[in-house]
């Protein structure tokens, strides 16, 4: 299952930071953020669900880039 996700972010390289973090956390397949449309795409392992998913990415997120958000 894949899901978009409005972001807000500073910068392309915050960004960048935010996609590996995404990408790290468990029950992701893929994870993609696009800083032009500040939008996250994240496809999400068999099994598991955005509602437990999305809180982990958060957390991860805001260890690598402290002021981001993600709408979920």
């Amino acid at each position: 299952m894949k899901k978009t996700y409005k972001i807000d972010v500073d910068c392309a390289n915050c960004a960048n930071k935010m996609e590996e973090a995404a990408n790290r956390t468990d029950g992701v397949k893929e994870a993609v953020v696009n800083f032009m449309t500040l939008k996250m795409i994240v496809e999400f392992e068999e099994g598991s669900t955005p509602e437990e998913v999305m809180p982990r990415v958060l957390k991860n997120c805001k260890i690598v880039e402290d002021d981001c958000e993600i709408f979920f």
